[in-house]
């Protein structure tokens, strides 16, 4: 896209992207829908129920990935990655993606990540139950029990105000991406997050100028070859504390070093404790030298690690990054991005602590 080509105003489409998930599932036993079948008929629901819910206008943006969200992999995420921005350097700004549950709130995560410093509009969403009712067989109609009609109406009203940045929308709420969290695995209210987020949520630009925003495009798709080869080998492991000998977690730990640099996270008990071991602290130490990046994480659900306990505060002293409050689904999406993004483990680390410090929420360095 030339500097000269304005983006669309909020008067245009919005980008619908089908991938899949329960909220297109249909029939006894229940399974997806083809997009064939399924996208002609949400068009049709969507255009009965616009003159009645003042649903903003939708494009459909072309979708060839429509799988389980469970069945996701880093190449998956590259590929949403790559759709996104490839409509976005042609102009279009808004979007809203629907997928699965299992891994909606990675998929947001990474993206939110990924797209950093733009001005780009993504709302994803998706449901516990399918949109079509399969109790009626010989007809599709939608599911009044289900949530999935609502969460699209009000991710399409969230994606209508155009506001920059990568936002989850279900029931009822929406959140930055970077915070969101599955927390129920059958009930309509399954995810939570807050708002009070920082990068990259903070990083998003109400309107770039144009030249501005046509250097972040080329900055991207100078890149876009090298990140897609590089998501066919990443990798991000999680090694979650059990109250073992702590010989269980430093074998896990050794069993890593010999690959190709990745992410590790580290799930300890409470604020980020982790079991210590002479062995243990020489086996991290090793992993930093080979360029693994180690981050600790918390298995609470909530307020994260810090190095208020002995008990976990000696892990900072051999190069292990204290995660923050970030969730284990931002975690995961910031280490899978840094190692599609940078081709060095010196950079992904300077990068990782860069953002963390724009937080404000980091623990003291060491």
């Amino acid at each position: 896209m030339s500097s000269s080509v304005m983006l669309k105003n909020l008067s245009d489409p919005i980008q619908l992207i089908y991938a899949g998930g329960t909220f297109g599932s249909y029939g006894r036993p229940l399974a997806p829908l083809s997009a064939e079948v399924f996208l002609p008929t949400l068009q049709k629901l969507l255009s009965a129920q616009d003159s009645t819910n003042n649903l903003p206008t939708v494009s459909w943006l072309e979708n060839t990935l429509i799988k389980d969200s469970s069945q996701l992999t880093p190449s998956d995420f590259t590929h949403f990655y790559q759709l996104l921005l490839n409509a976005y350097a042609k102009g279009d700004r808004r979007f809203v993606l629907i997928t699965g549950t299992d891994t909606l709130s990675y998929l947001g995560a990474f993206l939110a990540e990924a797209f950093a410093g733009s001005d780009i509009c993504i709302v994803l969403t998706a449901s516990m139950r399918p949109l079509l009712d399969s109790e009626i067989l010989h007809s599709y109609n939608i599911d009044e029990h289900s949530d999935a009609w609502g969460n699209l109406n009000d991710s399409l009203k969230l994606a209508a105000a155009g506001e920059s940045g990568v936002k989850i929308s279900f029931g009822g709420e929406s959140w930055p991406a970077q915070t969101v969290q599955k927390i129920h695995s059958h009930d309509l209210m399954a995810f939570t997050g807050h708002s009070r987020a920082a990068y990259p949520a903070n990083s998003y630009i109400k309107n770039l100028p144009d030249t501005r925003r046509q250097h972040w495009l080329d900055d991207q798709q100078d890149l876009l070859s090298s990140i897609k080869t590089r998501a066919e080998y990443a990798s991000v492991h999680a090694l979650y504390c059990l109250p073992n000998d702590v010989s269980m977690i430093n074998n896990q730990l050794q069993a890593l070093l010999s690959q190709p640099p990745c992410g590790i996270i580290l799930l300890g008990f409470g604020a980020g404790n982790i079991p210590y071991s002479a062995a243990l602290a020489e086996t991290l130490s090793l992993a930093h030298e080979r360029g693994h990046m180690v981050i600790s994480a918390s298995q609470c659900p909530f307020g994260g690690v810090s190095d208020s306990y002995a008990a976990g505060s000696w892990q900072y002293e051999h190069h292990v990054i204290a995660g923050g409050r970030l969730t284990i689904p931002a975690i995961y999406a910031r280490l899978l991005w840094l190692l599609l993004r940078y081709d060095s483990p010196a950079r992904r680390r300077q990068r990782w602590l860069n953002n963390v410090n724009q937080t404000g929420t980091s623990i003291k360095k060491r």
